[in-house]
């Protein structure tokens, strides 16, 4: 049994406070409670900066250091592929091997726009890296929803080709589960016996939740894949 938890959409920003709030704050919130929690990994899904500045991903890197876990980073619409690269190169694994699972990642940002794009290249390498893991479980971890959320987020921000992402997916039984983040919300779906999860921000909600969050996972040795989402 292993447990990994997942932030996402953290929005730190060097200038001023997005969405009328201080993301750095919440994210050492988030921090300080992460911290009295035995886990495995941490899994970050994405726009970990708001404005793409090497700063911002300074700043959000030193906060991670205070944690005794490794963590896996993906993009999102809002990071910037340099600099993202030059403070978190190390992070930005294509598998992560958890005990008897692997954390698959999944490249979604287009850029220039805020919805979430996979391109062949980019499908080809998923697929590589479920086809090829050695690992008997796979959880993909994603940045745009890759179904429709139904709530009030605006789909058309979503992963626009959702179907060619699951005719990946759905070729291998080996995938448990997929997590996401971009839609500022806790939720859950299932598509066949998938387990599909959205992550709350670390910064704010865009639903009527108040409060900031993250999500918290068992991950057991059987392919159960058990989870809560913790509120601050």
């Amino acid at each position: 049994m292993k447990n990994i938890i997942q932030i996402s959409d953290c929005h730190i920003d060097d200038k001023y406070q997005p969405m009328g709030v201080d993301t750095t704050n919440n994210l050492l919130k988030i921090i300080g409670s992460i911290k009295n929690i035995p886990v495995d990994a941490l899994l970050i899904t994405g726009d970990l900066s708001h404005n793409g500045s090497l700063k911002s991903y300074e700043i959000i890197k030193n906060n991670l250091s205070t944690l005794n876990v490794d963590y896996v980073v993906i993009p999102g619409n809002h990071d910037n592929l340099k600099n993202i690269n030059k403070k978190f190169s190390d992070n930005l694994l294509r598998e992560h091997l958890v005990g008897s699972w692997s954390i698959v990642s999944a490249y979604s940002k287009k850029e220039g726009q805020v919805s979430g794009h996979l391109s062949n290249e980019e499908l080809s390498s998923l697929e590589d890296s479920i086809k090829f893991s050695s690992s008997k479980h796979i959880i993909v971890i994603i940045h745009h929803p890759p179904v429709p959320m139904n709530s009030n987020w605006d789909d058309s921000l979503s992963l626009q080709n959702m179907d060619e992402f699951f005719s990946v997916i759905n070729k291998y039984s080996s995938v448990k589960a997929v997590l996401w983040g971009h839609a500022h919300e806790s939720s859950e779906f299932s598509h066949n016996k998938l387990k599909l999860v959205s992550c709350p921000s670390t910064a704010k909600q865009f639903n009527h939740e108040d409060r900031i969050g993250f999500n918290y996972f068992t991950l057991y040795d059987d392919g159960k894949v058990e989870y809560k989402t913790v509120w601050l």
